[in-house]
């Protein structure tokens, strides 16, 4: 038995004003469920990509061509936490509305649902006595509080935007560990943008390499690291950084 795709981009074409073109002629689908990394260094169109699915695009940019069809809603985890939440509103309170507008429910059912939100994702106890403004948590913190709002909004999608790029190697692991534990409790797909194929190998089942705005290959992700079809790929997968192997106290690396 085959299921419908969820998302289906299909010869998507990104263009700004000056007639450059951004994003060229892209198509992949989502299967209910999946995750789909896509993956490629800075300026590949990733972003854009992710953008277009919700409907989003910067100013300047324009859809030139091609279709986005989904049959859910989608919500976004931006890369940059601080910029995505309101510096003069606390934490807890803005949770709060997107549950009361999203989810309807009465002020009182949205701080419940909030907290326990906030709760499930590791933040401090202490947000049920004392909200907080973003300015007053780290940037772990502030990064847990946008995948609450994201969702808040119960998204069949979750496009995660790079979301653990300005965060320690810890956190890192952290964050990516709970985006897993909840994908597999609430059983949304995801898009997760990355130009670490470490990161993508350890989430997603699927990969789509871009380049200067194309598609350069794509497939189950163990197969195409294993005998990836195009030297950029390859290029991608050497920039993972090995780590040091000890020997006689010194250190070489791998």
């Amino acid at each position: 038995m085959t299921t419908q795709p969820v998302l289906e981009l299909e010869e998507l074409t990104l263009a700004a004003p000056s007639t450059e073109i951004l994003v060229n002629s892209i198509s992949f689908s989502l299967e209910h469920g999946e995750s789909l990394g896509l993956v490629g260094e800075s300026g590949s169109g990733k972003s854009l990509t992710l953008r277009a699915i919700l409907g989003l695009l910067p100013r300047g940019v324009e859809q030139t061509g091609g279709v986005v069809r989904s049959k859910v809603s989608s919500a976004m985890v931006f890369q940059d936490p601080r910029g995505a939440l309101d510096p003069l509103c606390p934490v807890v309170k803005q949770l709060t509305e997107v549950v009361y507008y999203r989810q309807r429910t009465s002020l009182k059912a949205a701080r419940r649902i909030a907290l326990e939100l906030l709760e499930r994702l590791g933040l401090p106890a202490s947000l049920k006595t004392k909200d907080r403004y973003p300015g007053q948590l780290s940037g772990g913190q502030c990064q847990r509080v946008v995948i609450a709002l994201a969702l808040a909004c119960k998204p069949g999608i979750l496009l995660c935007d790079e979301p653990t790029t300005a965060l320690d190697v810890t956190v890192q692991r952290q964050i990516i560990d709970t985006i897993t534990s909840l994908q597999q409790e609430l059983g949304f797909a995801m898009v997760f943008v990355t130009h670490n194929l470490a990161i993508a190998a350890n989430l997603c089942s699927r990969l789509v390499v871009m380049k200067q705005g194309r598609i350069i290959e794509q497939g189950e992700t163990h197969s195409l690291l294993r005998h990836p079809a195009e030297a950029y790929t390859q290029m991608l997968m050497d920039s993972v950084l090995p780590l040091p192997e000890l020997e006689g106290g010194g250190i070489s690396w791998k």
